[in-house]
């Protein structure tokens, strides 16, 4: 027999890559120049000349000790590098025996989800969400309990999250900046649910653990990012280096068990036993090497910020409503009307391909990725333009 909820997985694909699959058709139908494609989170700014350099560098060492297996968390040397990486940038004493190699954020979470819960548990998300939250939380045996955020901010809504909360609930996963939003959590929202997650574990005697879904963190518009660690000590970061370096397809990034944690030994070692039982080990070794050496290389962000500009500009002109975000690139905008998928079909007619908020978890918006060129933005005005015509 088949694993039902792996072939329901199977037949209902993530609709966002759907609608990238959809776009990439379209582009060779109708030509590239005519699909205004804002579907997908994929860098358009090249990664740093330092990845090819490290790259090229690293080709010429033997090998089999460049691609042979390094031990399942990763090599000593990239997570060292990871954990001073930490230390120096949020003074926090890291170690490298709590840094464990992932393939991407999306691994990291699929782990850090598995190694805190048991079957029966409760996972906790702020609505709108990335959509695999819930797929590796079921995966888990966990039930997924989404709060709304607040409106029209898009922080955390504290009083709701307090109002979700039961004994069954063993952790929380944020996303700051946020995807799809871009909205960056304050100091003082975070301090709130640090503050509320803290009684929380004093109410049920159990520790309640923060998931920092961190790979947009590098992408922001002025705004600061706290790092999480360094406000509630039951956290565990999970980062990818796909927009930060434009590394998307390479698949790298780490979970950090932060080291302020009472059982911070325990909880890697969970993390390292959810690794092998999903089969997360030993990521990919030349990228794990790449990294190494590339950790410490600023995100370039100014295209994104200029991106940012065009859109925003664009749009507000042409009456459309928005949230500003303060970091990531997607644009949370307000369909002309309440039903964002019907909105979202009438958009390809214009061949905008945007996200509906039902991929999310909410209504009535859609996202509008712009780590795209330049250009795009510029020429897909007129189609907007269009669209809002058609609702006047």
């Amino acid at each position: 027999m088949l694993n039902q909820r792996a072939t329901e997985l199977g037949s209902a694909p993530n609709k966002i890559r759907e609608l990238f699959a959809y776009g990439l058709k379209r582009k060779a139908e109708i030509g590239e120049e005519n699909v205004f494609d804002f579907s997908i989170g994929n860098p358009s700014v090249p990664a740093p000349d330092a990845v090819a350099e490290s790259i090229a560098e690293l080709i010429k060492e033997p090998p089999c000790a460049l691609h042979g297996y390094t031990p399942s968390p990763g090599a000593a040397g990239p997570r060292q590098a990871v954990a001073d990486n930490i230390s120096r940038r949020f003074g926090i004493d890291a170690t490298a025996d709590q840094v464990y190699l992932t393939a991407g954020a999306a691994a990291g979470l699929a782990i850090g989800i598995y190694a805190i819960t048991n079957p029966g548990d409760e996972i906790m998300v702020i609505a709108p969400y990335f959509p695999e939250y819930a797929v590796w939380a079921e995966t888990a045996g966990c039930t997924t309990i989404e709060v709304p955020a607040h409106e029209p901010d898009f922080q955390m809504d504290i009083d709701a999250i307090d109002a979700a909360f039961t004994p069954k609930t063993a952790g929380i996963i944020i996303n700051s900046p946020n995807n799809p939003v871009g909205a960056v959590y304050t100091r003082e929202n975070l301090e709130a649910l640090a503050a509320l997650l803290s009684r929380k574990e004093e109410e049920y005697g159990h520790p309640i653990y923060l998931i920092s879904d961190e790979p947009y963190r590098e992408i922001t518009y002025g705004a600061e990012v706290p790092y999480v660690p360094t406000l509630y000590k039951h956290t565990i970061v999970c980062y990818s280096y796909s927009k930060s370096l434009s590394l998307p397809g390479e698949r790298i990034g780490y979970i950090y068990v932060s080291n302020l944690m009472d059982n911070a030994k325990e909880v890697y070692t969970a993390v390292s036993g959810a690794g092998r039982a999903l089969g997360f080990i030993c990521t990919a070794v030349l990228f794990q090497r790449v990294m190494e050496k590339c950790v410490n290389e600023p995100s370039d962000v100014e295209a994104y910020r200029a991106n940012r500009e065009l859109l925003t500009k664009g749009l507000s002109e042409l009456g459309y409503e928005f949230v500003e975000p303060d970091g990531a690139f997607y644009l949370w905008v307000r369909a002309l009307e309440s039903d964002d998928e019907a909105f979202c079909e009438k958009a390809k007619a214009h061949e905008l391909l945007l996200v509906p908020a039902t991929c999310f978890k909410s209504h009535g918006w859609v996202r509008i990725s712009y780590c795209v060129s330049a250009d795009v933005i510029k020429r897909s005005m007129p189609a907007f333009k269009a669209l809002m015509e058609e609702y006047k």
